[in-house]
């Protein structure tokens, strides 16, 4: 089975029509077993659904779609889920766990009959949306983060490896020394284009003059990485407002609904009297990283 999800720096991409990238994931037995990110070739709507169909994919997830790439992904046996956002790599695993609505498009055995418990799918943010947009959240990358070149006033990212397709290994710590992350651990080389907006700024930045076989170490301030953590992203509402949340616990990671019905990750924090606290800021922001990283293939 393969699942594709129309991809921008780490996050579900908005528009269907006009995704330069999509990361696709090879599952066995519920598990994703390898993933890979592949252009689009700037291809319209019906050649996406052509691309993806040709690289045998049987699951879509995006953004917003409009109704002649529904019909072409339909007419290619290629099941949708929409109106999804946020992280990636989560939203597969929330799919895979049947945990994953679709806002607006048949997604027939996932998000149905679920509460809150499950992924929240069937609730909106309601009133506690007031002061920021829940549907904006989540999406793991802020300007300020790094989006890769071109966001803002940021300069653009140089060097010889910009616009080429590299693969690296790579050791992830905090300045604790704890290991967040490790390709060497996965046994997998990570692939992106550099200066793509694929990667956190820093990590671009990092790989964009690196020599094959070279290995650096780079120290990434939260501006570089994630962001800074959004205080308006945390915000508590009544349990009983929300059905189903009495039986989440802190620590857990959830989906919620936007008012627009747009599914998006969140992580209980608190609960107590009654109310539960929810914090949407990615689980990097704010944080200092290190990374070591060792080019292996440039192409």
């Amino acid at each position: 089975m393969k699942i594709a999800v129309t991809y921008d720096n780490g996050t579900i991409f908005q528009h269907f029509g006009k995704t330069e990238y999509f990361k696709v994931y090879e599952i066995e037995n519920g598990q994703v077993i390898s993933s890979e990110v592949i252009g689009s070739n700037g291809t319209g709507h019906g050649a996406l659904a052509g691309l993806l169909a040709g690289q045998g994919i049987d699951v879509l997830i995006c953004g917003g779609i409009g109704g002649g790439a529904q019909n072409a992904l339909s007419n290619a046996g290629i099941e949708l889920c929409s109106g999804a956002s946020g992280e990636a790599d989560q939203a597969v695993e929330a799919y895979l766990k049947g945990e994953l609505m679709s806002s607006g498009v048949t997604c027939d055995h996932h998000g149905e009959g679920h509460s809150c418990g499950s992924h929240g799918g069937s609730h909106s943010c309601g009133d506690h949306e007031d002061g920021h947009s829940c549907g904006s959240h989540g999406e793991g990358h802020s300007c300020e983060g790094g989006c890769g070149g071109g966001c803002g006033a940021a300069p653009q990212i140089t060097g010889r490896n910009v616009g080429k397709t590299c693969r690296t290994h790579y050791r992830g710590t905090f300045n604790d020394g704890t290991q967040f992350d490790s390709s060497y651990d996965r046994g997998e080389p990570l692939e992106f284009v550099c200066g793509a907006g694929m990667m956190i700024r820093g990590f671009d930045a990092a790989v964009a003059d690196m020599e094959v076989g070279q290995i650096v170490d780079v120290h990434l301030m939260p501006e570089e990485a994630y962001g800074e953590a959004d205080p308006n992203a945390v915000f508590t509402i009544d349990i009983a407002a929300l059905p189903g949340s009495e039986e989440l616990e802190v620590g857990q990671q959830v989906y919620l609904s936007s008012a627009s019905g747009q599914p998006f990750p969140v992580k209980v924090t608190a609960k107590e009297d009654g109310t539960i606290t929810f914090d949407a800021n990615h689980e990097m922001a704010g944080k200092e990283l290190n990374f070591r990283i060792e080019l292996i293939d440039v192409r």
